[in-house]
């Protein structure tokens, strides 16, 4: 049986079309799936590179950390050590008490 050639054109029109739709379809799925894995790529280095430098920070605090530490100690230890130190008063009295001996020792 031989078709009737005025319908055959408009179905092969509407294949026609529909193959290129189609392709269309599939061509902007495609482009869509190779961004999606690039925004993923992307995404995983980020991460990536946000966990190395907050490993870099961490270490940083913590050595700012025990530095802050061996200050505090040092200062504590001044601080004791300054509670040792003669006051400018007392010298003055002691210097007084020179002086005032000092004619006793040239003698």
């Amino acid at each position: 049986m031989q078709s009737n050639p005025e319908t055959q054109d408009p179905v092969s029109a509407l294949l026609s079309e529909f193959n290129t739709k189609l392709r269309d379809i599939e061509e902007r799925q495609r482009l869509i799936k190779e961004r999606v894995l690039l925004i993923g790529e992307n995404l995983l280095n980020s991460k990536e590179e946000t966990i190395k430098e907050i490993s870099k920070l961490k270490v940083k605090i913590e050595n700012l950390e025990k530095e802050m530490e061996r200050i505090k100690d040092a200062f504590s230890s001044f601080i004791e050590e300054s509670q040792n130190f003669a006051r400018k008063s007392e010298l003055e009295i002691l210097q007084k008490q020179f002086k005032m001996f000092q004619p006793l020792i040239k003698k």
